[in-house]
């Protein structure tokens, strides 16, 4: 990806949305869902909690915060139109509300809502730490940014064999499924070229969260980060809940 990485990567994820959680569910062997169970599981949420899932894509994160929680109020975010679009055709994800924006440039007011999380959206992000920073920044003090990434894995034994599977069959089997065998070669790629799971957890410290669990998945390959936005003892618990969150500035 070259300066115009934003337009690249909004421009592959347009071409592949109809068949997005196909491929996904076929790369992971479905074992992507579980994960994204775990993922607003480590949120924490009350029932009425307002939650937003960062580059929602299709929706899965926002649809399982309603599956866990039938009474929050899920907002999906994401500047690819046509994965929105997508995902609203989607069975039982009418009450998520589809809002168009950045992912660095997040269209809400400070601390409106009780957690935000992302599913393998940060490495695809022109700038992490100001990813990492507008989650924090929209989230209510106390509440929590979670983060579910495919990272590089620790060097063991199998490397070789999860390289091939990777970097040959993904590749191939994107070819076959989405008919584009460039975006499922950018995937592996974006991937070798991201951080490892401290690296990860380092970022969001930057990002001035407190790191409070780490988990990984998948012999390593797949990382889940759990931050809380800190505190103060001296700031009363409801004092960020009046914010509300916005119309949307644009909707799918």
């Amino acid at each position: 990806m070259t300066a115009d990485r934003p337009q690249q990567v909004r421009a592959m994820f347009a071409r592949i949305a109809h068949r997005y959680d196909l491929m996904n569910r076929l790369m992971t062997g479905g074992l992507d869902l579980r994960w994204r169970r775990e993922a607003i599981r480590a949120c924490a949420l009350s029932d009425h909690a307002r939650v937003l899932d960062v580059g929602t894509g299709t929706g899965d994160l926002a649809a399982e915060v309603l599956r866990q929680h039938p009474e929050a109020l899920a907002v999906g975010c994401d500047f690819t139109l046509p994965m929105m679009r997508q995902g609203r055709t989607r069975p039982g994800r009418q009450r998520i509300h589809w809002v168009g924006g950045d992912a660095l440039r997040l269209p809400f007011p400070d601390d409106c809502f009780d957690a935000a999380v992302s599913g393998f959206v940060m490495r695809n992000v022109a700038d992490l730490h100001l990813a990492f920073r507008e989650q924090a920044r929209v989230v209510r003090l106390g509440g929590r940014v979670v983060c579910l990434e495919a990272v590089r894995p620790p060097e063991r034994w199998w490397a070789p064999l999860y390289r091939f599977y990777f970097h040959r069959l993904v590749p191939l089997l994107g070819a076959l499924v989405a008919g584009d065998r460039a975006a499922y070669t950018y995937l592996p790629q974006s991937v070798a070229g991201f951080l490892r799971l401290e690296e990860l957890a380092e970022a969001m410290r930057q990002a001035g969260l407190i790191v409070e669990a780490t988990r990984t998945f998948m012999l390593g390959t797949v990382a889940l980060v759990i931050g809380r936005k800190p505190s103060p003892s001296h700031v009363g618990g409801n004092q960020n809940r009046s914010a509300g969150v916005p119309s949307p500035t644009r909707r799918a």
